[in-house]
């Protein structure tokens, strides 16, 4: 009996130890962060780690305010009215956080622990028509407040410390392996344990990634929010329509000069066959008036190389003076050999 209840205080106090160890562990792993707000070039905005073994396994940076209602006493110190602290969370904070396979949790506290920040973020696995597939998102919010604060909260009615929680909360609904990235506010409705109380969480400048964190302190690509992606479309849109519209005014331009350059060649085609044809009915008038002379007469005009070129062919003399013809007529011969009755 003795060897036995010794073994089996030995087995005890080992599986003690082992506890001990796992529990020691765990919590020097969640002390493994780091609040690197210092960083970031919007005092609003804060950074805050999470690291385990070494390894970054959570980050995130956001700008987070909280408005809360709390009852005061009127003036008559009959009646309650409502008044509104907003309660933003400053840099300095206290930060804890663990990482998980399919569970990450982070928490900040502020203000000597007056207001605290919890938040915890799942990993999971649905069936999509193109198969399996992974996400991860905000799962739940939580974040304690006390009213006996001064610096926000003035002579609030049944002050204390409160606590607010969100319900069914589905919220950065990323693909696993992915980042979250949203500039646009976001706000999540928390129910407060102060009666009839709603608090609302203002969330701006997110970016987060729980999971699957593979180059240390860097975010893996972004997956941008709808109203991130809306907005960009809008900014990027009136640029579409300008280039857009720009080319439509190039391709017009260009087809109206092919076309006026194509009229006017058949222009000054049409301009040379009418004057050469009226040249040669003319000769041909003046050379049937003249036959009984027999007297002919060429003449060699020299033309220049112009689109436009006006011929004044004037009289050609001897001993009878005919005025021939005026013709405006596009060229491209070195020189024209019109004959003239005389």
């Amino acid at each position: 009996m003795d060897l036995r209840g010794r073994a089996f205080s030995s087995v005890y106090r080992l599986r003690v130890l082992l506890m001990l160890f796992h529990t020691t562990a765990g919590i020097m792993a969640e002390q493994e962060v780091e609040n690197l707000s210092g960083l970031s070039t919007n005092p609003e905005k804060d950074i805050f780690v999470v690291r385990e073994n070494g390894t970054t396994c959570l980050m995130a940076e956001f700008a987070a305010k909280f408005i809360v209602p709390y009852d005061v006493w009127a003036s008559n110190y009959v009646d309650l009215i409502t008044e509104q602290a907003d309660i933003s969370l400053t840099r300095g904070a206290e930060v804890k956080g663990r990482c998980g396979h399919n569970e990450s949790e982070l928490q900040v506290f502020w203000v000597d622990r007056a207001y605290a920040l919890k938040m915890l973020f799942v990993k999971e696995s649905h069936n999509a028509s193109k198969g399996p597939e992974a996400t991860w998102r905000l799962s739940k919010v939580q974040f304690v407040y006390d009213s006996l604060e001064k610096t926000h909260f003035k002579d609030a009615v049944s002050a204390g410390k409160h606590t607010a929680n969100s319900h069914h909360l589905s919220a950065l609904v990323t693909p696993a392996g992915k980042s979250y990235q949203c500039q646009a506010q976001q706000t999540i409705s928390l129910a407060s344990s102060d009666p009839q109380k709603t608090v609302t969480m203002i969330l701006s400048a997110v970016h987060i990634q729980p999971f699957d964190i593979i180059s240390d302190f860097v975010f893996s690509e972004e997956h941008k929010c709808p109203v991130d992606e809306r907005e960009q479309l809008e900014e990027t849109l009136p640029l579409i329509l300008g280039l857009i519209l720009g080319l439509v005014i190039v391709v017009t331009l260009a087809i109206y000069h092919i076309h006026h350059k194509m009229t006017a060649n058949q222009r000054r085609e049409r301009n040379v066959e009418d004057g050469l044809s009226f040249l040669q009915d003319e000769s041909k008038e003046r050379a049937g008036k003249l036959e009984d002379g027999g007297w002919f007469f060429q003449c060699s005009v020299p033309v220049r190389k112009k689109p436009w070129f006006l011929i004044t062919v004037g009289h050609c003399t001897r001993k009878r003076r005919y005025l021939l013809s005026s013709a405006i007529l596009s060229l491209r011969a070195p020189n024209l050999t019109l004959p003239f009755p005389f």
